[in-house]
């Protein structure tokens, strides 16, 4: 089933990971949980890939969890909010935030319905393209619970305590215009998924190395709250990893000679 529900494809150093369940709106059910997962997973250790493109097929992103679905499947709900040994977040939690731990730029192209569980998976994004009608909504408020898929490691990089708590209170539905205002989606486009791609190609043409470490350094330095003595320390870590490297080399000769670069991967041997 997880691998009908959600789909990876390769290309040109870019990954597009596709949530595959468009007549239900690509609501979670376990076979999409077990899917979403097994993508981050897969995805930490790919070779090659420089950058992913997070989408839902059909009309919709995501429209958060199939509640009648794990309620009368042979996955519990208890199941899935089980924390497995050595494992900081539940299987909720991790579709959501393991996207964190892969070390390239994850972009999210948000269309039609994204609810609950749908924004939360678009929120461990690093970036997030949305239609202008695009319709977010921290829905948990209408069943009476709150949100608990991760969104406490990924709302405050977004947006200030106040006006996330009114969103959470109110579970009112913002559109891709206000979301843009707003802050909680990067950019706006007619053709979310065409504009995601586009950018995780302009991704995938820089150093791979500087990219992974800037990724790096973001995370652990401002969305991490590392101290500021610590920080510091980070940038010049990764800046003196990076400079004199081959792909270092190349980015400058590229630059100097405006010919397009030809960088090696981590972990994929260079040609010879």
């Amino acid at each position: 089933m997880s691998e009908e529900r959600v789909l990876v494809d390769i290309a040109d150093h870019v990954a597009t990971v596709t949530m595959n369940r468009p007549e239900k709106h690509n609501a979670l059910d376990a076979g999409m949980f077990e899917g979403l997962l097994g993508a981050t997973l897969r995805l930490r250790e790919e070779p090659g890939v420089r950058a992913v493109v997070l989408h839902g097929k059909g009309p919709s992103f995501c429209s958060g969890i199939d509640i009648g679905s794990l309620m009368s499947g042979p996955v519990s709900m208890e199941d899935l909010m089980a924390r497995e040994e050595g494992q900081v977040g539940n299987l909720f939690q991790r579709v959501c935030t393991d996207w964190t731990q892969v070390p390239v730029p994850v972009i999210a192209a948000i269309q039609g319905n994204c609810f609950g569980g749908g924004l939360q998976i678009a929120l461990g994004a690093d970036l997030r393209i949305a239609a202008p009608d695009a319709k977010l909504r921290v829905l948990e408020i209408k069943w009476g619970l709150v949100p608990d898929m991760g969104i406490t490691q990924t709302l405050p990089r977004l947006l200030g305590i106040d006006k996330a708590k009114e969103l959470t209170f109110t579970g009112r539905e913002v559109r891709g215009e206000e979301a843009d205002r707003l802050g909680l989606v990067t950019s706006l486009a007619d053709d979310p998924l065409a504009a995601a791609h586009a950018l995780a190609a302009d991704i995938a043409s820089r150093s791979p190395q500087a990219i992974r470490a800037a990724k790096q350094l973001y995370d652990a330095a401002w969305a991490g709250g590392m101290p500021a003595a610590d920080a510091l320390i980070l940038e010049t870590e990764l800046q003196v990893g990076l400079m004199g490297s081959p792909n270092q080399i190349a980015a400058v000769t590229a630059g100097m000679t405006k010919q397009p670069a030809e960088f090696t991967d981590p972990g994929v041997p260079a040609e010879v």
